[in-house]
């Protein structure tokens, strides 16, 4: 791939690395408690643990010194700009990070000038840092291109967005992506157990009550950089109240969200948990919004919520409103692209959809009928009409004699046995009386009519 001297610009100033992005004159006193608690090594990078195997991607990069393209892909908070630090830190490469919220084609082009000069008068290598990388444009995405399919830089993005979507497909088929995951309850307990302590963070001055790390820790959400954000607040909020100990009531005061009583290993998990679910089988809209605004607030997974849905879904309205079950599994593929906050809004509307749904347990019932008659040992032998006749020999046994083709019949139904003589005759699905089943019960009468005329 040439360039045409689109990027031989030798009169273009080099770029600083210190020209405004994330990682950018943030070595200071005042800096936010966050970014002055930014690993300075891979052993103190907390979570991610997946992608720091020997011989990754990263290692390779880091360690190796290896010139590769990695699009970081994952929800705020989780390391993205922590791993572009320690590639800043821990190599001799030239380091030089670009924002995409204020750099345009201009600066992405001398960027990689820049980088293609070094290159050949001393052959030192340079790394680009591009935070947010969805919010470049096409054009600015494209003037990317050269500088990785020659390899004169490279590029670490970082995006909180599905990359398949928001990044183009040329500089996706050259990059490696590395998906980081939200962190869990234990590794933001450990970040903020850290920075209570450390030089660079709060350096002692301040304790935390179980409760308050506790409170923390929920509304975090699986986000490093808001525990710290959050735990930086509430330490100003009790030191202004010349304390030396942060409550929890510190802690709500600070980030202006009450303490929710909710543990979601224990009692309160469960008991709100089984109202939301009941409310919404009982059809009370209100109360189940409640529940479920309770626990988002309490920081509960929202994939553990989606799930919920989604049994509830065919458990509670199954055919009753068939489109239950394809609402709910399409807030859980939502939910898992988007994470909080917005992932409130497609939980809301399907709690409303399944609040206000017609009920129905006839699927759940229908199945464990069927299950409890296998396990009592009803396993009778298929009909001969119904085995496989299609290997040799077959039609000696019988198999497929007297198997009457349904398409055959107008009706699209006929007159046959399928079941087991067992349970031949069993009728696990009564469908009720509310919504689609309604119309379902009288279509499924004269079906089984038909099927039992022999």
């Amino acid at each position: 791939m040439t360039s045409d001297g689109l990027f031989d610009l030798p009169d273009a100033p080099p770029p600083r690395p210190d020209s405004g992005g994330t990682l950018a004159g943030n070595q200071h006193a005042s800096a936010p408690l966050a970014v002055r608690m930014r690993p300075r090594s891979l052993d103190e990078l907390v979570g991610q643990q997946h992608l720091l195997a020997p011989g990754s991607p990263l290692r390779q990069m880091i360690d190796g010194h290896k010139p590769l393209t990695i699009l970081l892909w994952g929800p705020p908070g989780t390391g993205k700009t922590t791993l572009a630090s320690l590639i800043s830190a821990q190599t001799d490469r030239r380091f030089v990070e670009v924002s995409a919220v204020s750099a345009g084609v201009k600066e992405v082009r001398e960027v990689i000038a820049g980088a293609r000069r070094a290159l050949a008068a001393t052959g030192q290598e340079t790394v680009l840092f591009v935070d947010e990388v969805h919010r470049f444009s096409k054009a600015q995405q494209d003037a990317l291109l050269p500088g990785v399919e020659n390899r004169w830089v490279s590029l670490v993005a970082a995006t909180t967005e599905n990359p398949h979507f928001s990044v183009i497909s040329p500089l996706l088929s050259r990059s490696l992506l590395l998906t980081l995951e939200s962190l869990t309850d234990d590794d933001v307990a450990t970040l903020v157990d850290r920075a209570l302590v450390d030089e660079r963070g709060l350096a002692g001055e301040v304790t935390l009550t179980e409760d308050a790390r506790e409170h923390l820790v929920r509304l975090a959400g699986g986000d490093g950089r808001r525990a710290l954000t959050y735990l930086e607040a509430a330490a100003g909020a009790a030191t202004a109240q010349g304390k030396t100990q942060i409550t929890v009531e510190d802690a709500a005061l600070a980030v202006d969200r009450a303490a929710v009583r909710y543990d979601r290993q224990g009692d309160q998990h469960y008991d709100v948990t089984s109202a939301f679910i009941k409310s919404i089988r009982g059809s009370d809209v209100d109360a189940a919004l409640h529940y479920l605004a309770r626990m988002i607030e309490a920081g509960e997974d929202p994939r553990f919520i989606a799930r919920r849905l989604m049994i509830h879904a065919s458990e509670d309205i199954g055919m009753a409103d068939p489109t239950a079950l394809p609402v709910a599994t399409a807030t859980a593929q939502a939910v898992a692209m988007i994470g909080f906050p917005e992932a409130r809004i497609p939980l809301a509307q399907a709690v409303i959809h399944l609040a206000t749904a017609p009920k129905s347990n006839a699927v759940i019932a229908a199945i464990d009928g069927a299950l409890a008659d296998v396990r009592a040992g009803k396993v009778g032998a298929v009909p001969p009409a119904l085995r496989d006749a299609h290997y040799a020999g077959a039609k000696k046994l019988g198999h497929g004699h007297d198997y009457v083709y349904a398409h055959d019949d107008p009706r699209g139904v006929v007159p046959q046995q399928y079941a087991p003589d067992d349970v031949d005759g069993a009728e696990y699905y009564r469908p009720g009386r509310h919504g689609a089943e309604a119309a379902l019960a009288d279509r499924l009468a004269r079906i089984r009519a038909i099927l039992r005329d022999r």
